[in-house]
């Protein structure tokens, strides 16, 4: 019985479905109960589950094999494709590198041009004797032009051209020696030392003089010598006038000869033509002759109209000179039209040749102090000699003005020109006149350029305010700034379209982008 009761028991705990006895032991994956211990006879626990963690292999590190390289790598092709990616690179950066070169060499680009000193220079033609007063001897004149030297430098004068030194007409001439009462011939090479050393070149002005006399050996010698002395005694070259005798091929390549042995870079010495005919008489060899000085205006004994004088402006503005051209005003004018012609000249190619002007004579008063002090009354005397005081200011500080542009900007020294043509909407007159009233004077433009500096000359002859049309040139900026003007009264920036030029004024505006006319 009791082996059946024992054998009934175990057949009881292996029974499926049953709690084995020893299910509250506690043990591997058994937790106790709340409230029970895990000691025999007390109540079930049941232990808790957790993985041990295993230790990671430590994984050596070893070199891949050229097979598992091509593996990884994607096999072959991968590297030739590879290879055909980095040539296409290079070669593609070699022709952006080619096209950038070419694109550099075949664009037009401003190329500084080397220009000679005569090139550079403000000629001013002058008389030594317009320095002396009536009371005084004409050669106090020499001394006086010598002792403003210094202010003439400060102007932006570059070079003199003395004129009436020597006597006219008088055949087998000595040119060491000066004529007319002028100066003395050590006065005069104290001019010319003085100048050197302010840095002002001197010319020697031998227009309308003999200088060929009988055609014999004697003479030849006598003006090679001439030539030379002065030469010697540091003038930086002779003018002479296209109708004159010594303006003959022989003879200019004799000078030439001379002059060639003591130029240098440097110091190169000129020979200056004043044309004084509508055209220059050819000459085989064009090289003999440096500067060719040419009047804007023909010669006359009355005052031009402004018609005359815009007609003149025109066909010098479309005429191509072949010799480098120095410009100066030749026939009479208003004195509303001189500022005017300064600009003009102070801006065309070539080089300016300004004749002697008594506002811009240093002994006279300049001082900007024109107003009488408060409390005084102005008599006709005083008002006139304050206009004419401030007259002289503004003809020195516009003189002042454009030397100094000019010879900073290189579109005003040696950039191109274009004349640009106005239609006629441009032209009509600002105020209604008759249709019996003279026609009104074309506004006349033109442009000089460098690279990507443009500077727009503006000059209105006539007598009527004038304003733009802005349909009158569409290529052209719409906008600049003023470098200056004949009135010395505008200043910052403009608009073209909205511009409106006074009678007899001229205006040098800096465009502020590039045009397509360079």
């Amino acid at each position: 019985m009791g082996r059946k009761n024992t054998g009934g028991a175990e057949e009881t705990g292996n029974t499926p479905g049953r709690m084995p006895l020893n299910a509250g032991d506690t043990g591997y994956g058994s937790v106790p109960g709340p409230g029970l211990t895990g000691s025999v006879g007390a109540s079930e626990s049941a232990p808790l589950l957790i993985p041990a963690e295993e230790p990671e292999p430590v994984r050596r590190w070893q070199p891949m094999s050229k097979e598992e390289l091509e593996v990884a790598a994607g096999g072959p092709g991968w590297r030739r494709v590879r290879c055909y990616l980095v040539l296409l690179f290079w070669l593609a950066w070699v022709a952006m590198l080619a096209t950038s070169i070419a694109i550099i060499v075949v664009s037009p680009r401003p190329v500084a041009t080397q220009l000679k000193w005569w090139q550079k220079s403000v000629f001013y033609q002058i008389q030594p004797d317009l320095f002396t007063d009536k009371q005084s001897e004409k050669s106090e004149g020499i001394i006086a032009l010598c002792e403003q030297i210094p202010y003439l430098k400060s102007l932006g004068i570059g070079a003199l051209i003395l004129e009436g030194l020597f006597d006219k007409g008088e055949p087998a001439l000595n040119l060491t020696a000066a004529g007319g009462g002028v100066g003395t011939l050590p006065q005069i090479q104290h001019l010319v030392a003085e100048s050197n050393k302010a840095g002002v070149k001197v010319v020697l002005d031998f227009c309308k003089v003999d200088l060929i006399g009988p055609q014999d050996e004697a003479t030849n010698l006598s003006t090679t010598h001439g030539l030379r002395f002065w030469v010697q005694q540091g003038v930086a070259g002779f003018a002479i006038c296209d109708t004159d005798a010594a303006y003959s091929e022989k003879t200019l390549l004799e000078w030439r000869g001379v002059l060639r042995e003591f130029s240098s870079q440097e110091e190169e010495r000129v020979i200056v033509v004043k044309q004084t005919k509508d055209t220059l008489p050819p000459l085989n060899n064009s090289t003999l002759v440096d500067v060719v000085v040419r009047s804007i205006l023909p010669p006359s004994n009355q005052v031009l109209t402004a018609q005359e004088v815009a007609d003149a402006i025109e066909k010098n503005l479309q005429t191509k000179e072949d010799i480098w051209p120095s410009w100066t005003i030749g026939g009479k004018v208003s004195p509303d039209l001189e500022k005017l012609l300064l600009v003009l000249m102070m801006t065309l190619p070539g080089s300016p040749a300004v004749q002697y002007d008594k506002d811009l004579d240093p002994r006279q008063n300049v001082s900007l102090k024109v107003s009488p002090p408060p409390g005084e009354n102005n008599t006709p005397s005083d008002s006139h000699s304050d206009k004419e005081k401030k007259k002289k200011h503004l003809a020195v500080a516009l003189f002042t003005s454009l030397s100094h542009s000019r010879a900073r900007e290189e579109a005003l020294l040696y950039g191109s020109f274009t004349f640009l043509p106005f239609n006629s909407s441009s032209n009509a007159v600002s105020s209604d006149f008759s249709s019996d009233s003279p026609p009104t004077p074309p506004l006349l433009a033109y442009l000089r350029s460098w690279g990507c500096v443009h500077f727009l000359i503006i000059l209105n002859v006539g007598p009527e305010s004038r304003v733009l049309d802005p349909a009158w040139d569409t290529k052209l900026p719409k906008a600049g700034v003023f470098v200056t003007s004949t009135g010395l009264d505008r200043l910052g920036t403009t608009a073209l379209d909205s511009l409106e030029l006074q009678p007899h004024e001229a205006i040098v505006i800096k465009l502020f982008e590039a045009g397509s006319y360079s």
